[in-house]
C-alpha cells in the first residue's frame, strides 16, 4: 500500500477500498482490452471495488450489457476473486413481483459470478413493505449469496424502519447508505436526517453521482442518460464548474480528483463510487487520496461555499 493510500474503511461487515468503480455507462464504453487493463490497474491502486448492476427494470429498462462485459473482462484479467470487492444491486421498481432472489440470481449468472460481497437496494417510487424487504434480503445473506447490504437514496423514515425491523427480527440491517453527494449536492449526506446515523456509526456513507453525470469533472453536460436532478439544481451546478476547475488547479489535481477528495473528507465516507472508462481517468482520480491525506481540511474550506441544494429536503423526499 502506498503512502497516499489511506487505510480501508468499514462498509458494514467488510473493509473496502476508498475508490469504487461503477458500472452504469462504463464497461459498455470500453473495448475488451481496455476493460481488462482497468480492472488490473484498479487492483494495483487499491481501487478494486466494483459496483455490478443489471440495468433492465423501471427507469433503467435499457437491456444494458455492461454487467456481462464486466464479467468477461474480470475473467480475462486473471485477477483473483479474493483481491476485489463486488457490490450488486437490487431494484424496487417491480418488487415484489420481481423477487430479490430472482434478480440476484439473474445478475450473478449474467456476470458469471457466484456471490456479491455486499449489495445496494435501489430507490423506489411506491411505498415499500419494509419488513418484507428486510426479510427477503436476509434470506440471500443466509444462503451465502451476499455478505451485507445498504440502501440507495431512501427516505430517512424507511431507512430507520429497516434498521428497526432488523433489530426486532434479529436480522442483518442496512450498514451503509449510497447517497448523492458531492461538492454541490450535500443536503442528504450532511443534513439532520441522515447525520445522526452517520455520526453514531450506524451507517457508513458511500458517495455516488459525485460528478453530477460528468458535469463537475468536465464542465460539459453529457448526452448520455445521467442521474435524477433532485431539486432541479443542475443548471446551478453546471455554473459552478469554472470555480471548481480553478480550485482544483490550485491543488494541482483534476476537478474530478478534487470532487472525490471532498467526498472522502466526510467523516462517515467509506468510499466514493464513480464511473471511469479510461485507465488515465482512474489514475488521475487516484490523486484524490494524497490530496485528502495532505490537504483534507484545506479542500473542505476551499469548497465551503459551493453547495447549491441547501433548500432541498434532506430526508430523501423528492
Amino acid at each position: 500500500m502506498s503512502a497516499s493510500t489511506p487505510p480501508r474503511r468499514a462498509l458494514g461487515p467488510i473493509a473496502v477500498p476508498p475508490l469504487a468503480l461503477g458500472s452504469w455507462n462504463t464497461w459498455d464504453r470500453m473495448d475488451p482490452d481496455a476493460a481488462v487493463r482497468m480492472i488490473r490497474r484498479a487492483v494495483e491502486l487499491d481501487a478494486g471495488f466494483f459496483d455490478v448492476a443489471y440495468y433492465n427494470t423501471g427507469p433503467h429498462a435499457e437491456n444494458s450489457r455492461t454487467d456481462i462485459l464486466f464479467g468477461e473482462a474480470l475473467r480475462a484479467s486473471g485477477v483473483e476473486r479474493s483481491e476485489i470487492v463486488l457490490c450488486g444491486k437490487l431494484w424496487l421498481w417491480d418488487w415484489p413481483n420481481q423477487s430479490f432472489r430472482g434478480q440476484l440470481t439473474e445478475s450473478l449468472e449474467r456476470a458469471g459470478l457466484d456471490r456479491f460481497d455486499t449489495l445496494v437496494v435501489g430507490d423506489y417510487l411506491a411505498e415499500p413493505d419494509i419488513a418484507h424487504l428486510v426479510a427477503e434480503v436476509n434470506e440471500l445473506i443466509a444462503d451465502g449469496l451476499v455478505g451485507g447490504w445498504g440502501i440507495n437514496n431512501w427516505r430517512i423514515g424507511h431507512t430507520r424502519a429497516a434498521l428497526d425491523a432488523s433489530v426486532a427480527g434479529g436480522l442483518v440491517g442496512p450498514s451503509f447508505a449510497q447517497l448523492k453527494y458531492g461538492i454541490a449536492r450535500r443536503a442528504m449526506a450532511e443534513g439532520a436526517s441522515y447525520g445522526p446515523l452517520f455520526a453514531d456509526g450506524t451507517l457508513a456513507l458511500q458517495a455516488s453521482d459525485v460528478f453530477e453525470g460528468g458535469i463537475l469533472a468536465t464542465g460539459l453536460a453529457p448526452q448520455r442518460k445521467i442521474g435524477a436532478d433532485v431539486g432541479g439544481v443542475r443548471e446551478r451546478i453546471l455554473a459552478l464548474y469554472p470555480e471548481v476547475a480553478r480550485i482544483a488547479d490550485g491543488f494541482g489535481v483534476t476537478p474530478a480528483a478534487l470532487g472525490i477528495a471532498f467526498c472522502l473528507t466526510h467523516p462517515a465516507a467509506a468510499n466514493v463510487l464513480f464511473g471511469a472508462s479510461r485507465v488515465e481517468q482512474l489514475e488521475q482520480n487516484h490523486a484524490a487520496l494524497a490530496l485528502v491525506a495532505e490537504h483534507g481540511a484545506e479542500v473542505r474550506e476551499a469548497l465551503a461555499g459551493l453547495q447549491v441544494d441547501a433548500a432541498v429536503n434532506d430526508d430523501g423526499s423528492w
